[in-house]
């Protein structure tokens, strides 16, 4: 939002005691993203019922990034089947009956779904679909909205409530067992570069190859490569191990006393002890940087102003704008060798 923008918000100052927030589904990534959100609607109205609509898919705040939801809302409704078909604009078909809510506030752009969204009882609806078209809070004129998917999303907050004082709380507080294991298995004395080659969209990556020799000249350099491979990268635990010897796969290879902690929880824990990493636009990429490691992103034809990690270092590589073409592998391994030279130049791990 800008500044100028700030200086006419909030419009109104609301104080539901129910709020629904729609979204369509959660992959980790936008789950990610998304809960420092959901963490600024609970600081607003802390005494508020929130909560989480995925009307067409799942959503990461009913399985893994539960532990963390659950600290801002209340309630998650997932597969619901609203917004999914446009036919239910024209029949008498009711989402969600029985309920009625103080608050809607619509977190997607698509005019049909919003349409949809909107026949919800509710006191108030917030939605930025077709410039606020749809919305009964509407931004003055000279709103210039963050460019950022998140930062827009708490720009629409700032409309019906003042945005709260920093109170430096984190949106992802690690237990203790996560940051032993991370200890455990990432322990001080080397210098890690963390690797991360998936992606749910196949079309985001870039060349594994391309990973694997990085990954050898960090180990030329005296560097440690970590890399970060999930349930759905499986099959690439066998061709690391022969292409990258000596390269480590701490959560395949598992050192530690803690086995039970796993998943997204501890690839931000590990991150902590990284001094770089380098991942695609992906969920582990968001896991990575808020962790804590300074991250090195690869962007094929996405928006970075828009998805972006938020990461305390970062540099984008970005195949569209840098190399005008929406293929991955046209970003030379040189650009992502220099950017990770960079970051453990000037850069020190946060645990190590």
């Amino acid at each position: 939002m800008s500044d100028t923008a700030s200086i006419n918000l909030p419009v109104r100052a609301l104080s539901p005691k129910s709020i629904l927030i729609y979204a369509c589904e959660e992959v980790i990534g936008d789950g990610i993203l998304k809960l420092s959100f959901a963490q600024q609607v609970r600081q607003r109205f802390p005494d508020a019922k929130i909560t989480w609509l995925a009307g067409t898919g799942k959503t990461v705040y009913a399985s893994v990034l539960k532990p963390v939801a659950e600290r801002f809302i209340d309630e998650v409704i997932e597969n619901a089947g609203i917004g999914d078909k446009t036919h239910q604009l024209f029949t008498k078909w009711s989402p969600l009956p029985g309920r009625r809510f103080d608050l809607i506030i619509d977190t997607q752009r698509l005019v049909a779904r919003t349409m949809i969204v909107k026949r919800i009882p509710h006191v108030t609806f917030v939605s930025g679909t077709a410039d606020f078209f749809f919305s009964d809070v509407k931004p003055p004129k000279n709103f210039e909205s963050d460019p950022s998917f998140v930062g827009g999303l708490i720009d629409m907050l700032d409309l019906i409530s003042p945005r709260p004082a920093d109170d430096g709380a984190k949106v992802f507080d690690l237990s203790k067992e996560h940051r032993a294991a991370a200890a455990a298995l990432l322990p001080t004395g080397a210098t890690y570069i963390g690797i991360a080659p998936g992606a749910g969209d196949r079309r985001k990556l870039w060349p594994v190859d391309r990973y694997f020799e990085l990954a050898r000249k960090q180990l030329a350099v005296g560097r440690v490569p970590v890399f970060l491979l999930g349930p759905d990268e499986a099959e690439l635990v066998a061709d690391v191990r022969r292409e990258v010897p000596g390269a480590l796969l701490p959560e395949w290879d598992r050192t530690d006393d803690y086995p039970n902690e796993k998943g997204p929880m501890l690839v931000m824990a590990l991150a902590a002890h990284m001094s770089a990493a380098i991942a695609n636009n992906s969920g582990t990429g968001h896991m990575l940087a808020v962790g804590g490691a300074p991250l090195v992103s690869i962007f094929t034809r996405h928006d970075p102003a828009k998805y972006a990690a938020q990461a305390r270092g970062l540099k984008i590589l970005h195949a569209l704008r840098d190399y005008g073409v929406d293929d991955a592998s046209r970003i030379p391994l040189s650009a992502a060798l220099d950017a990770i030279d960079t970051f453990v130049r000037y850069e020190e791990p946060l645990i190590g």
